[in-house]
Order: structure tokens, then sequence, then C-alpha cells
């Protein structure tokens, strides 16, 4: 008989009625802006309120590909685990089988050689000396009889033991893959929400707000990966344990500028903020926690004043987001999905905090 029970609603689709809801609420006063004066996006808000709520629904998404990055490598830890104790449990009921095996044979030997009782086979013994040299061997064979029994119940034991650690940490990977899907639908729905709004936009109105995006005026330049780098960079001042060390970094930093920003992703092609954080010190031969709320604490804590090239620097207060300090104030980071990494002034989004790799 078929269910007639109202069907579940997916979490994510509650999360984009709010967002939409939120969105055409937003009808008010023009702002002054490089989006007015261009033709309507949608009758209900403005240029200005659209560039709002995307960069809300950024940030947001942000947040969740760090949350997902974690839970990825804790997923990553637990198969790892998971796939060691299956190897090791492979191994171990190897040695059991073996054990049996040879448990097996010695008492089929010893069947073999006689049932009859002690005292009988003696008088029966065509050479008793002989037989005196035998019983001898079988009261050994009894002693390798309980050695070999008790091999046996110690690699059940142990096999035992090893299926039941795997049982745990398969329990642990399914609520890790589960907690994955999670923040990857969290993030699919803020990024389809933002795109749905900036669908709104005309494309002028588009290119102005990927232009203040970027950190530069409508009509100005835009980053691409032909930055120079600033002067001196090769030659950085000693730290995180050598300055050939940060410029590496620095320098791995500048080669992935106008590489494009996709959320979970480490490099070579395409990195998350503190995916590329993560491969630039990498690549200088330091290795740093997987996500932002991690690598913050990696290293040596600095303040804004003892910013030096290399440094990582963290904006928002849920310390979401990362770049990497090259001087001047400026830094490289990979800013949000859609954009590329790129060059952008520290000053341009809310101070979180710096630290030192170590």
């Amino acid at each position: 008989m078929a269910s007639h029970r109202k069907p579940r609603q997916r979490p994510l689709s509650g999360g984009t009625v709010r967002t939409t809801a939120a969105t055409l609420a937003l009808a008010g006063a023009a702002t002054a802006t490089a989006f007015e004066g261009t033709s309507q996006a949608d009758p209900g808000s403005t240029p200005s309120q659209v560039k709002s709520e995307v960069d809300r629904l950024y940030q947001e998404a942000e947040a969740a590909t760090e949350r997902y990055n974690g839970a990825k490598e804790k997923a990553d830890e637990a198969d790892r685990a998971l796939t060691a104790l299956r190897e090791e449990t492979a191994r171990k009921t190897d040695q059991l089988n073996t054990a049996r095996s040879a448990l097996g044979s010695l008492a089929a030997g010893q069947y073999r050689s006689g049932s009859l009782g002690t005292a009988v086979q003696l008088a029966l013994a065509a050479d008793p000396q002989e037989y005196l040299a035998q019983a001898s061997f079988i009261s050994r064979a009894h002693e390798r009889n309980a050695a070999g029994i008790n091999t046996v119940r110690r690699r059940l034991d142990e096999v035992g033991k090893l299926r039941e650690q795997a049982a745990g940490r398969l329990t642990d990977l399914r609520a890790r893959q589960d907690e994955l899907a999670e923040h990857k639908a969290a993030i699919e729905g803020k990024l389809d929400a933002a795109k749905r709004l900036l669908a709104r936009l005309t494309a002028e109105q588009r290119a102005a707000y990927e232009a203040q995006s970027a950190g530069s005026s409508p009509a100005g330049p835009r980053t691409t990966n032909t930055t120079p780098p600033p002067p001196g960079w090769g030659h950085l001042p000693a730290v995180a344990g050598g300055g050939s060390r940060a410029a590496r970094a620095v320098a791995f930093a500048y080669g992935a500028i106008g590489k494009p920003y996709v959320w979970g992703a480490t490099g070579p092609g395409s990195f998350d903020c503190s995916g590329l954080t993560q491969a630039a010190w990498r690549s200088a031969g330091v290795s740093l926690p997987r996500t932002t709320y991690t690598q913050i604490n990696a290293g040596r804590r600095v303040s804004r004043g003892e910013l030096a090239p290399g440094d990582l620097v963290f904006f928002y207060s849920g310390v979401t987001h990362v770049g990497m300090y090259i001087g001047n104030g400026q830094m490289i980071h990979a800013p949000r999905p859609g954009s590329t990494v790129r060059l952008a002034p520290i000053d341009s989004m809310p101070w979180a905090g710096a630290s030192r790799p170590a």
C-alpha cells in the first residue's frame, strides 16, 4: 500500500527559500555606487543590494568550505586507519590459519602414531628402549600441541580485536562521509543562490561587481597572473625559520595568480583559500593543516605590525578566510568561487589575525 506521508524536504530548500525571501525584502533606497545608472536587474532589489547579498552568500559558502575541508581531512584519516586495520586483520588471519593448519597436522600425526595405552604399548614393544625414546617424543609432542592451541587462541583474540576496531573505524568513516555530504550540499546551495542573484544583473553590472570584488574600480585594471613580484621579494627577511623557505612560499603564491578558485581544491590547477596557503608552504617544505581555523594556530601568532612576507593573514570573526602576506600591505589569496587567485590589500576584509608558519 502506497505511503501518503508528506515527503521530507531537503535541508537546503528551506535555506534557499529564506535567501530568496531576504533578497526580495531588500527593496529600498538606491545607493550611489558604480552599479547605479545601468538598466535594472530586478524590480525587487537594487544592484548594490544584490551585490551585498551575493557577498554574504559567498562568505557563508567559504565558511562551509572550511568546515568541509576539516571534515574531509578527518574522513581521509578514518579511511586510512580503516585500510590499515583491514590489512593488519588480513595478516593476522593468515597467521591464524597457519597456526590452525600446524595444529591439525600435529593432531593427525599423534592419532596415527598410537591410540593404545602407554603400558600396553610398552609391553608389546619389540624394543622397549626404542619405545621409551618414542614415548619421550610423544610427551614433547603434547607440549607442542598445547603451545599450538595457545597460539591459535592468541591469534583468534588478535583477529577479533582488530575486527572490532575496524568496525568502529567504519562507523566513524560513515559519519564523516555524512558530514561531508551535508557541508557539500550547504556550499552548493549557497553558490546556486548567488548565481541566481548575479543572473539578475546586466553584463555591465556584473562587470562592475567583478571589478569591485577584485579590489579595483569598474574602469580600473584587473589583476592577472602577469603581476610582477614586489622589489626584493626573492630576498625576504629571515622568517619562518629561514628566509629561503618564506621566499619559496611567496614565489609559489605568485605562480598561482590567475588560477581559478574551486572550493575544496589544493592545486595544482585550482585552489580554495586555505588550499593555496597550504600548497605554497608545502612547496617550501613546511606542512600546514588543511583549514583556516587550524592554520592560524600552526605557527607563531604575529601582530599586524610584525607582518613579514610569507606570513598567513586571516579574516572574519570565524577565521574563515586566509591569504599570504607579501609586503606593502598586500596579500595573495584565493577570494571566492568564480574568481581567480589574485593580489589584494589586507585592509579589504575584516581582520582576524596572523601567524608565521614554523
